[in-house]
Parts: C-alpha cells; structure tokens; sequence
C-alpha cells in the first residue's frame, strides 16, 4: 500500500517559513527559526557534526520524519540554494525529485542521495516518487511554492509544522496563494516542546 504525501516545516509565529531572498537563507532570521533542530541528536548524526546533542521529544519527531521518508521532492529554487549549502553527503539519503524545466541527468551523491530531474510537472514528480519510496511515505520537501503547488492541487495528505517562537515580518509565507475553496484540514496533533510548538493536520477535500 502506497504511504502518504506529506510536507513538515518550520514556521514562524507571523506564517513565514524562508526569507524572500535565497542570499538570505542561513542568515539571523533563518537561524533562529531552525534553532530548535540544530541541537539535536539527530540532526548531528544526520550531517555528521559529531555525537552528543539533545535528546527528548524535538529529537524524536525529526528522527521520525526522517524514517517515514522514502522518496522527497522539490523545487528548482530550493535545490539551487541546496547545492551551495549542503555538505557533499546530502542529508536526504533517498531519492530527490526534482521539479524543473531544465533537463539534466541524474546527480548522485554519496550516502544513498541520488537527485533526479523531473521536467513535466509535479505530478509526473510525485508518480516517480511514490514509485521509488515504497511502502514509505513521499515528502514535499519544499521550498514554498512547489509546497503549495501541491496543496491546491489536492495532492498532500498529511502536514507538520514546527511553530517557532520568532516573527519574520516579510518573507515566504507557506499558505499565500493557497486555494483554501479546495482545501479543509482535521487536527491530527499538537505536542508543545520548550523551544517550538508541534502541529499536524490531515488534508480533505472541502
């Protein structure tokens, strides 16, 4: 049985989840939504940082979603800025779909990353992506506009946010443009932790 479509985020308080400009990613504004995952365990195993970091629950929940992965896809914009920054063992370690309109071969990278370059559309995306991830599930793994791509177009089930104490005031926000004519959510959970606020919903058709 196919798993589900799903996108987890960081947000800010204001609805914001990246800078407009892509220069700006890794910058004060940025760190400080992500600061809650730095630390963690899991996330310094992930990108080989070293052992060590916080356990507990915001440890868990990235460990999970890391797990239920099977296959990501995402937008051109997003792996332009991810190839500048992540370390040469990407931290993925599934295939990647990427959607584009430029062609390009497959770029495989070590631990198990191979990027793939998907020039007819998000669905054709998430076909090939559904098809390699299995019995897992599919992650969107961003950037905004792929993410809403998908929502408006009635293909995600499931989403996470992790609301993060930290106000943007400009920026991308995740729901701009959403058709919310089309979209109805069903609180699925809400787990506060001391440094951000867990929330997940499941995606009906209104």
């Amino acid at each position: 049985m196919a798993g589900k479509v799903f996108f987890s985020v960081s947000m800010s308080l204001d609805g914001f989840i990246a800078p407009e400009s892509s220069e700006d990613l890794m910058g004060q504004q940025w760190m400080e939504l992500q600061q809650w995952i730095f630390p963690l365990r899991f996330f310094r195993e992930n990108l080989k940082l070293g052992e060590g970091g916080k356990e507990g629950r915001d440890n868990d929940i990235a460990r999970e979603t890391f797990e239920r992965t099977g296959a990501s896809v995402m937008g051109k914009r997003m792996f332009d800025a991810g190839e500048q920054m992540w370390p040469e063992e990407a931290p993925f370690h599934t295939p990647v779909f990427v959607v584009t309109h430029e062609k390009r071969d497959p770029w495989e990278r070590p631990g198990g990353t191979t990027f793939h370059f998907v020039d007819d559309g998000i669905e054709t995306a998430l076909d090939q992506a559904r098809e390699a991830a299995g019995d897992r599930d599919v992650r969107i793994a961003g950037g905004g506009a792929t993410i809403l791509e998908y929502v408006n177009a009635g293909l995600v089930d499931e989403f996470s946010i992790a609301l993060s104490p930290v106000l943007f005031g400009a920026g991308i926000r995740l729901f701009d443009g959403v058709d919310a004519s089309r979209v109805a959510l069903e609180p699925v959970r809400s787990e506060p932790s001391s440094r951000v606020t867990h929330l997940t919903y499941a995606v009906h058709p209104r």
